[in-house]
């Protein structure tokens, strides 16, 4: 059966414009809408998926991505999330090798056009849902509805619940995804070329593997293969939900040998087959486990009543129903509070999902009874493209790690836009022209309003502006301080740090954070009480550990400083900076061996631990073992060899051992590159001093004096020298 034109199409208030100007248009409003995120910095989740990712790095193998996750963690590890997304971290170290480092720019472009190819697109496959599949007699496909799809597509280039995706560079998953699914589904299209009876098994082989691709980009790709299955709704050319109730009975009657001769069933086998192989090695490479979440990442998973956990998903379903329809109420975190959980049948909110589902069913109905044609087919297939790929996000087969992620919305946008189109359409056909431009020139007004763009650029503004939406969401309030203890306003951050306590008591990396800048303040007591509380908390927290350990030590508990580090170093086998610490007790406590011991593995585990070398370096010279200190003021310097705090404590060793000539060239090593440290012009003088360069002497004297002169010994020092060379003078004359 031929499709008709949808009969609303022409009565869409767009030009109708030929294929490619309606393409060049829907990429320049896709480009308009977010360019300004371009020169934007690494935000939020990019510290940890790139900046942190050492599978970016060129020094790292290549198979490596293959093996760990997307945030560069081993899959097998307990702390993965099981995010497999190879191929996306596989273009952020393209990015990483074309601008020679980490320069969030090409990150950032390469997102933006990603969003540009992807609304294009768009207009290919709203165009097949809409219209059908249609070929006129050359085989050249027919776009049934110009107006339609070009709106639709429109509508998705610049719908604002996509900057998470589009400005937030580790949405690249989510472009990639929905990139292969698009060509994933175009190229199913392809195989009925010849007709229902002649499809193309190449093509749709070629179908599943680029769903395997978009798999690979991110998990969500699966739902491509059920999207195909609509192919069920018709038989294959219209490639509808056109006479449903037929098909269903040809389904579930005795007559299969219909269902073969069409091709029909093959097709569903295929895809049956290749989504169980895709779903099975994704199991297999995930370790055959799911990802473990705490109930601060997703609390209504964690209700221990099956009827509270229901209500409070279907909630969650309605607030990203309201962000697809009102996406002004946008915000980079929806945990810790933000959404409270229903937990009683009296809570208002309980109106919000039966709404949701009201207006669903309305819309099912419609798409399965309606008399028009064109009306089910479009009502179904926005349907569908709205909710298949929101399954996985959906908590229905698994635990996810969020309240609510405006970037799982970006393919399912594309069904809200395709059913949205529909309905300028169909208010074109029945009110006023003027009225409907009116209302569809307000939208997009609205839709301009909210530049989330914008806030994305910095995490400043990002998590800034998250206050506002999600005043009770204790991840913001720390974000907030984090931002502003980085930028050095410590005394502000203590502010939202507080505030993420009050509001998490639990929160024990806000504790933690807290209890840091405390301990720089000089308030101790508070600082351990509140590193205390986190370790309590959560028993396995090396850093509040160590933490916890410097605040014990400046307070002279030192044996429970002592305990508090190797607690820290029980719970994470490898923590340089915590033998360190160690180290620095021991030297308080005069226990020089475990000093040195612990030292030496700080650098073991971290070889360029500069504060651990020179510590050595400084602790066996003031016992007296300077070869030792000179042996190992050399090794470090093989691996810091511009250290140049290293080469002057090596320098004061040498110099001890009237080693002059060697000592001075380590000195002036130094001061080449670091010129104005007072210390080091101070005992260089010294130096010359006692190897009898006095006029060089005198030099340096001043020269330290002219830089700090008020530093110790070094006035006395200088003063001696006048003396000698006055002397000199006199004894010459």
């Amino acid at each position: 059966m031929v499709l008709s034109e949808p009969y609303w199409d022409h009565h869409i208030p767009l030009p109708k414009l030929g294929p490619l100007h309606s393409r060049l248009v829907t990429a320049f409003v896709a480009l308009i809408c977010f360019i300004n995120s371009y020169n934007g910095d690494f935000v939020f989740d990019d510290s940890e998926a790139i900046i942190n990712n050492k599978d970016l790095n060129p020094d790292t193998p290549l198979s490596n991505i293959w093996k760990n996750d997307f945030w560069g963690s081993n899959l097998s590890s307990n702390s993965s999330h099981k995010s497999y997304r190879p191929l996306t971290v596989l273009t952020f170290r393209i990015n990483y090798l074309l601008a020679g480092g980490l320069h969030p720019i090409g990150f950032h472009m390469l997102n933006v056009a990603l969003h540009c190819v992807i609304s294009v697109l768009m207009i290919d496959v709203f165009a097949i849902l809409i219209g059908g599949l249609v070929h006129d007699g050359r085989g050249v496909k027919l776009n049934l509805s110009p107006k339609a799809s070009f709106l639709a597509a429109l509508f998705f280039a610049a719908h604002p619940v996509h900057t998470e995706s589009v400005a937030g560079i580790v949405g690249r998953a989510d472009l990639l995804c929905a990139l292969f699914f698009q060509l994933s589904f175009l190229v199913y299209c392809k195989a009925f070329q010849g007709g229902d009876k002649k499809f193309s098994v190449l093509w749709i082989f070629s179908s599943i593997l680029l769903c395997a691709v978009a798999m690979l980009c991110k998990e969500q790709g699966i739902t491509v293969l059920v999207t195909d299955v609509s192919d069920l709704f018709k038989g294959c050319h219209s490639f509808g939900p056109n006479d449903l109730w037929i098909n269903f009975y040809f389904l579930f009657s005795t007559q299969i040998g219909g269902l073969v001769s069409s091709g029909l069933l093959m097709r569903l086998v295929l895809l049956f087959l290749g989504g169980s192989f895709l779903l099975y090695a994704r199991w297999r490479i995930m370790g055959t486990g799911p990802p473990s979440f705490t109930e601060v990442d997703n609390p209504a998973s964690f209700a221990e009543n099956v009827i509270l956990r229901i209500v409070n998903y279907n909630y969650y379903y309605s607030l990203n129903a309201w962000l697809l329809l009102c996406p002004w109420w946008l915000c980079f975190d929806w945990s810790m509070g933000c959404v409270p959980l229903i937990k009683s049948a009296t809570d208002w909110r309980i109106v919000w999902p039966l709404l949701l589902w009201c207006c669903l069913m309305g819309l099912v109905y419609q798409a399965l009874c309606s008399q028009d044609s064109n009306k089910r087919r479009t009502l179904t297939f926005g349907l569908v493209l709205l909710v298949i790929p929101f399954l996985p996000a959906s908590n229905l087969f698994f635990r996810v790690g969020f309240v609510i992620a405006e970037r799982v919305l970006y393919l399912s946008s594309a069904g809200y836009c395709l059913i949205l189109a529909y309905t300028v359409g169909y208010c074109s056909c029945h009110w006023k022209k003027h009225k409907v431009c009116g209302l569809f020139y307000t939208k997009a007004a609205e839709s301009g309003h909210v530049d989330r763009s914008q806030h994305w650029r910095s995490e400043q503004s990002l998590f800034t502006s998250a206050l506002s939406v999600c005043p009770l969401n204790a991840k913001v309030h720390y974000n907030v301080g984090k931002n502003l203890a980085d930028r050095g306003n410590q005394s502000a951050a203590v502010k939202y740090y507080r505030e993420a306590v009050r509001l998490h008591p639990k929160y024990v990396h806000a504790m933690n954070n807290l209890g840091n800048i405390l301990k720089e303040r000089n308030e101790l007591e508070e600082a351990e009480e509140l590193l205390s509380s986190a370790v309590h908390i959560q028993p396995d927290f090396a850093a509040a550990w160590m933490n916890l350990g410097i605040v014990q030590n400046s307070l002279k508990k030192f044996d429970k400083a002592e305990q508090s580090y190797l607690n820290a170093i029980k719970f994470r086998k490898k923590y340089p900076d915590c033998y360190y610490n160690l180290g620095r007790l021991y030297a308080d406590l005069n226990r020089s061996i475990d000093a040195l011991n612990a030292w030496r593995n700080a650098t073991m585990l971290k070889p360029d631990h500069s504060l651990a070398w020179n510590n050595m370096v400084i602790l066996l010279d003031n016992t007296g073992n300077l070869a030792q200190a000179e042996l190992i003021g050399k090794e470090a310097l093989k691996i810091l060899p511009k250290d140049h705090t290293i080469m002057f404590s090596l320098a004061n060793v040498l110099g001890k051992q009237k080693k002059y000539k060697e000592s001075e060239g380590f000195f002036l090593n130094a001061l080449k590159i670091n010129p104005n440290v007072a210390s080091c012009h101070g005992n260089l003088a010294v130096l010359y001093h006692r190897w009898g360069k006095l006029d060089l002497a005198k030099r340096h004297y001043e020269l330290s004096l002219r830089l700090d002169p008020n530093a110790p010994g070094t006035k006395e020092n200088y003063n001696m020298l006048k003396r000698k060379l006055e002397q000199r003078q006199r004894t010459v004359g």
